[in-house]
């Protein structure tokens, strides 16, 4: 057993569900009870932390938190679900620079956050979840420098979670390999569908920020065009939005391709869910927001919206109707029985929040891997911007070979079949 601490470990989880949740938090749990140390699973997210009042409103066992035991973890590392819950509590709400931080109103929620961990002995939190997560653990990191020298520290690591794969640090994040397989078999069922019905789907996928997920559902899934926020250009805008009418257009084109080309009237398109926010203000009015401002995608049907205007559009250009429907993929996905892969990339980033804490010795820094599932470990401030204090989102770069290889395999409007091409 290692000597140097931490000895009380506490764990949280926030943001969506993603497959093999479990197995990060059953191997970081682990590591550190075969050591004799304690950890401590909090319910919920932040939704009880950052509530925390000594008299009216205390850390209860069992309410907001449990004691985690080897007996807890036994088998769960390829459980659906999480363990300890999640929640969507974003205690650095309203801090948006440095500056911010050393205002009393504006960190009172993180402080509460604070002193409940302290209240508990905890000395070190391992958070796992999405950017806005990460940027919440680099607030509590960041918080605790402006504290009096003998003040207690709580140590901070992040293990890096969404099926997104938007983040910057990491080449995979855990269940994301999960989600696209997923999603793919269900697109591949819709297109024997759409092949026995002679009619099209649209298909929209989660991705909020980038189009990882997208990508790789229409690469598995042998869509006929994915769309995502990295493909928006002068050809899909109108007055810096996306315009629904040119989108419905493209695709248009494409299904005519496919008839009079290719004799095949019928297809799947695959679009991400961010493309809803980059659509005219005056289409999303209505639509809420969520704890940390982001537009509530999940409550717009973009597919349907989508779907319907290329439906119009054809019968426009063609004179007779053509079936298009919508289909909407994603949330069924977050709590999927976890892929082998994403079991062991989550269970090496669970053992690499120990080796984090315990061997290197480190705080404010997010466990990562690279090669064969090899460890390393990425300081907050490589990945957030520092007077914005917001994470970096990681992009699919157009040109590059993920970017060239999916739109390889989607039907090329512009290419010719060999006999048309040598007449």
């Amino acid at each position: 057993m290692s000597n140097t601490g931490p000895y009380r470990i506490g764990i949280i989880f926030s943001g969506g569900p993603a497959p093999a949740a479990n197995a990060v938090i059953s191997a970081a749990a682990i590591s550190f009870l075969d050591e004799e140390r304690e950890v401590i699973g909090f319910f919920g997210g932040y939704t009880h932390l950052q509530q925390y009042h000594p008299e009216s409103y205390p850390m209860v066992a069992g309410e907001h938190f449990r004691r985690l035991t080897h007996r807890d973890l036994r088998g769960l590392r390829n459980q659906r679900g999480i363990l300890i819950g999640t929640g969507r509590a974003n205690p650095g709400k309203g801090i948006t620079c440095p500056e911010d931080l050393t205002d009393r109103g504006k960190t009172a929620r993180l402080k509460r956050v604070y002193d409940a961990l302290t209240s508990l002995g905890i000395d070190a939190l391992i958070s796992i979840g999405g950017d806005d997560t990460l940027k919440t653990a680099n607030l509590l990191h960041l918080f605790q420098k402006h504290m009096p020298p003998a003040a207690a520290r709580v140590r901070v690591v992040h293990l890096p979670k969404t099926i997104d794969n938007d983040y910057k640090g990491i080449d995979f994040t855990f269940g994301f390999f999960t989600a696209v397989d997923f999603m793919a078999k269900e697109v591949q069922n819709l297109r024997a569908d759409a092949i026995a019905t002679s009619s099209w789907f649209v298909v929209e996928t989660m991705g909020r920020k980038a189009g990882w997920l997208s990508y790789g559902v229409a690469i598995a899934g042998e869509a006929n065009l994915v769309i995502a926020l990295e493909d928006l250009d002068e050809d899909l805008l109108e007055d810096g939005a996306l315009s629904l009418e040119k989108l419905a257009e493209h695709i248009v084109d494409l299904m005519l391709v496919r008839a009079k080309r290719d004799r095949k009237p019928y297809g799947i398109v695959v679009l991400a869910e961010g493309l809803g926010g980059a659509l005219p203000d005056r289409l999303l009015e209505g639509v809420g927001r969520d704890e940390h401002g982001h537009i509530s995608l999940g409550n717009m049907d973009l597919g349907e919206l989508v779907s319907s205007a290329v439906s119009r559009r054809f019968e426009e250009r063609t004179g007779t109707p053509q079936r298009v429907k919508s289909v909407q993929l994603g949330y069924e996905s977050r709590c999927a029985l976890p892929h082998a892969f994403d079991v062991m990339l989550g269970s090496q980033l669970g053992v690499g929040a120990y080796r984090a804490l315990v061997e290197e010795g480190l705080t404010g820094h997010m466990v990562s891997v690279t090669g064969q599932l090899d460890l390393l470990y990425v300081p907050f401030e490589k990945l957030i911007d520092d007077q914005t204090l917001l994470t970096e989102v990681r992009l699919i770069e157009p040109g590059s070979d993920f970017h060239r290889l999916a739109r390889f395999l989607e039907t090329q409007m512009d290419r010719l079949p060999y006999w048309e091409s040598h007449d």
